[in-house]
């Protein structure tokens, strides 16, 4: 966030504060959304301190929080690229400008800081900021009835809400939410025709923005995919507040369009460049997939909001798919170098040269000038812990299975769980309970959808339980130190998609566990679309400790093209003899580790 990184496009986050500030002179530099990588680096140092205290990074957060202070105008305003650039467009293009996003990524942080610190400077500040929001945004007369075009706001109203219990930003959320797509007249094309029809990014698309109907009237997820999912996530926290079963519903209804016609095997959505956006059914290109890593974070987050909803497993599946497939490939290994593109299917010899996939990068980024992942993946795994466990009042739920301890509250009894596993490379979990005396409750853990066999034992013996919506609930009085082991059965498995996913017809992917596999050239040499799996091609997994720090590995004997028969020539009518090609897969997360080179998910069936 101060331009550190040699060679690396600059941020300059920091500095526009300054400027904000009165500390420096000069104008913004960068996106208009820019002070947003900035608040989810904070939100993920919040996350950081909620874990470990860090008196270090805690004086680098205070020190932040004053910049902040400084840069807030009297009013409450607090938005660097308006204040130094543009004082005089303030909330004049609610549609492109990013002002209420902006807000939302430092409500986020501001809570996360809170939570781990009690520092209520941070606080303070942003209630200002929705203070200002709320005496211009509204439905009272004298207000301007807009939401914003880019959707994160929602959510982020209902974290301060409940840290703070002021129903004023229920309310706003509430607004916010149910003016969206309301017509006679659009709110888009009030300020348009304000502003004289000047757009910054020159279209209005209604359904780009999710505003192309009312929320309630939706049933298919349209438009950018990241303004989606963050809207989605705040309907679904919205609905779990009133209990409103028909938001509920248009929540599931949203969910089940995602996830089994618009969704990549890795748990990637937004399948094309142009827009960043969701097409239609089944469209599902692998060389020209955009999947924003943004995008399969968002996914995380409604998923873990619809878990909690519905005590579903099918949710904290795709939560899983998403987090170790389509998230995980959007930072290198070493941690320095990011995708925000998320192929599944690399073929550098075109990639580099075509204009119509310009969007593709072969090796992952430095950083970018538009630099909403990297933060993103950050606080996404600084809350880790976040997603792993829920409980309510009886029942202590498992959705994650991640090495770690926690505590609950259950039956006014304080309960620890310690969990211990090599998953997802082995199906073992071991969780331990601590409790100072006798306890009833149910502790309830999820089966995996990709499992197909599993054993549940209690202090080594086998168990009664029931399983409901993908847990398995084992109710029982619990004493200090019972051990629960859990087995799920990981063979490698051959996935094939539905038959309207046109893109795939004929091939297959392969998986084990939550591990989605690719072949890369770095293994296999080049042309790995001449690669064909034959129909009973038995795999080998093997756990590689020194190999891309750590994987299991699939191996197995394929088919390609005897090279030694191919004539210099473009057409043939001659056939092409196959030969035998030992062939090995690693995890997709972990592709373009090694150098540039042809990657593939799908691999051709014979």
């Amino acid at each position: 966030m101060n331009d550190q990184i040699p060679g690396a496009e600059p941020s300059h986050t920091i500095a526009n504060l300054e400027i904000a500030a009165g500390k420096k002179e000069g104008k913004h530099y960068g996106m208009v959304f820019q002070d947003s990588d900035l608040y989810k680096w904070m939100e993920t140092v919040g996350f950081a301190l909620a874990v470990e205290n860090d008196e270090k990074w805690e004086q680098v957060m205070d020190d932040v929080i004053d910049l902040l202070e400084q840069a807030q105008e009297s009013d409450g305003y607090l938005n660097t690229f308006f204040s130094v650039n543009h004082p005089d467009k303030k909330w004049t293009n609610l549609k492109d400008d990013h002002e209420l996003y902006c807000a939302g990524h430092l409500i986020e942080a501001a809570t996360a800081y809170y939570e781990a610190t009690g520092k209520e400077k941070v606080i303070k500040i942003v209630s200002r900021l929705v203070d200002h929001i709320i005496s211009v945004l509204g439905p009272e007369d004298g207000k301007k009835r807009g939401y914003p075009g880019h959707p994160e706001i929602e959510l982020a109203l209902m974290k301060l809400y409940r840290v703070t219990n002021d129903q004023k930003y229920l309310d706003l959320c509430k607004f916010f939410i149910e003016e969206r797509g309301q017509k006679d007249p659009h709110y888009f094309d009030v300020e348009a025709a304000e502003r004289e029809g000047r757009d910054r990014w020159g279209f209005i698309n209604y359904d780009y923005f999710q505003a192309h109907q009312p929320i309630r009237e939706q049933t298919t997820a349209e438009g950018h995919s990241v303004r989606a999912v963050y809207l989605y996530s705040g309907i679904a926290d919205l609905a779990a507040e009133l209990q409103d079963e028909q938001l509920l519903d248009v929540s599931r209804k949203l969910w089940e369009n995602t996830v089994n016609k618009r969704m990549y095997v890795t748990g990637g959505i937004g399948s094309s460049a142009h827009q960043e956006r969701f097409t239609v059914d089944y469209d599902l290109p692998n060389d020209r997939a955009y999947t924003e890593t943004c995008a399969a974070i968002a996914l995380i987050f409604w998923a873990q909001r619809m878990v909690q909803i519905d005590g579903d497993g099918k949710y904290a599946d795709i939560m899983e798919r998403a987090l170790y497939n389509g998230a995980l490939s959007g930072i290198s290994l070493d941690g320095k170098s990011y995708f925000y593109v998320n192929p599944l299917e690399v073929w550098p010899h075109t990639a580099n040269h075509r204009e119509d996939m310009k969007t593709v990068k072969t090796t992952r980024q430095q950083w970018f000038g538009c630099s909403c992942c990297p933060p993103n993946i950050a606080r996404l795994l600084a809350s880790l812990g976040q997603y792993i466990y829920s409980s309510n009042e009886h029942e202590a739920y498992v959705h994650l299975y991640i090495g770690g301890e926690t505590q609950f509250t259950l039956n006014d009894h304080n309960i620890s769980l310690k969990q211990e596993t090599n998953y997802p490379w082995e199906g073992n979990v071991n969780i331990t309970i601590s409790t100072e005396q006798l306890s009833i409750f149910t502790l309830a853990v999820r089966i995996p959808g990709w499992c197909k066999d599993s054993t549940i034992m209690v202090n080594e013996e086998k168990t009664t339980y029931t399983v409901e919506k993908g847990y398995a609930k084992i109710q029982r009085e619990w004493k200090q130190g019972d051990q629960v082991n859990l087995n799920f059965e990981m063979p490698v498995e051959v996935v094939r998609s539905h038959p309207e996913v046109r893109e795939n017809a004929g091939k297959v992917a392969l998986q084990r566990g939550p591990i989605v596999y690719c072949l890369e050239q770095a293994d296999n040499g080049s042309n790995l679309q001449d690669v064909t799996l034959s129909g009973d091609i038995e795999l080998t997994a093997k756990h590689e400790p020194d190999l891309l720090n750590g994987i299991t590995i699939l191996t197995g004997q394929a088919l390609q093209t005897d090279r030694t028969q191919v004539q210099d020539q473009l057409y043939t009518t001659n056939s092409y003899q196959k030969v035998p090609k030992e062939i090995k897969a690693i995890p997709y997360y972990a592709w373009s580790n090694r150098g540039e080179g042809e990657m593939v998910v799908w691999i051709k069936e014979q």
